[in-house]
């Protein structure tokens, strides 16, 4: 089991990650302010850093924008980063007996994001309870973000095991993509900012680990085998 982090373990984008945007334009001395609507349009681009720079060339910034953008990073991460540390992100509703149902299955679990690395582990170890995924791939440890494979391969090279033998668990578009791209059948739990998109390519899709029928392992295990059963009975 292949996760990515941001709005698939937890639901990090409209009150985590945005807010702590918000306060990192403050403390740059910048009246900016993402509102919930405008921070789905931001999502369309991949990346924190490439999202501000982006933005401020939107709104009339002409030099030194990719600069002040990396600054700009580097406070909302370590904002982000004190609330994460402060117990104000949580998993999902749902992920945890998941992740417990794994483990008691024997299922090894890796991680794949493009997320920075900095806040991505303090949050890994309060949802796995301390105990991280051995294979844990960031954003720092890649050139190119989704939806490009880069971040899935390297899991795969790491994990030592072919595509055949993972399923990723998604929420995005840009995430089943690169899933995709990489030959991994891919398990799409949406969220606020994902319902409305395009998951054809999805082995399944839900809106949430939990409800009348939670997601197991015997529920992942089913979905990977229904995936390469149907490709196997293509012309």
């Amino acid at each position: 089991m292949v996760f990515d982090v941001d709005g698939t373990l937890a639901d990090t984008e409209r009150d985590g990650h945005r807010p702590a945007f918000n306060d990192a334009f403050v403390a740059h001395g910048l009246d900016i302010e993402w509102d919930v609507d405008e921070y789905r349009r931001l999502l369309k681009i991949t990346g924190g850093q490439r999202r501000i720079a982006a933005d401020l060339r939107n709104r009339g910034f002409a030099h030194g924008v990719d600069a002040l953008a990396a600054d700009i990073h580097r406070t909302k991460t370590q904002i982000f980063r004190e609330r994460i540390l402060a117990g104000d992100v949580i998993a999902r509703p749902g992920l945890r007996p998941l992740v417990a149902s794994l483990a008691e299955q024997g299922l090894e679990m890796a991680v794949a994001t493009t997320g920075t690395r900095r806040w991505v582990e303090p949050l890994l170890s309060q949802i796995f309870d301390g105990a991280v995924p051995e294979v844990v791939v960031t954003g720092d440890d890649v050139s190119r973000l989704k939806p490009d494979p880069e971040v899935y391969l390297l899991a795969l090279d790491r994990l030592r095991i072919t595509p055949e033998s993972a399923l990723a668990v998604e929420d995005s578009s840009s995430g089943l993509a690169a899933a995709r791209a990489a030959g991994i059948a891919t398990l799409v739990v949406s969220n606020f900012y994902t319902a409305d998109e395009d998951f054809a390519e999805a082995a399944e899709v839900r809106t949430g680990y939990d409800g009348c029928t939670p997601l197991t392992a015997k529920g992942c295990r089913r979905a990977h085998h229904r995936w390469w059963a149907a490709r196997a009975t293509r012309p």
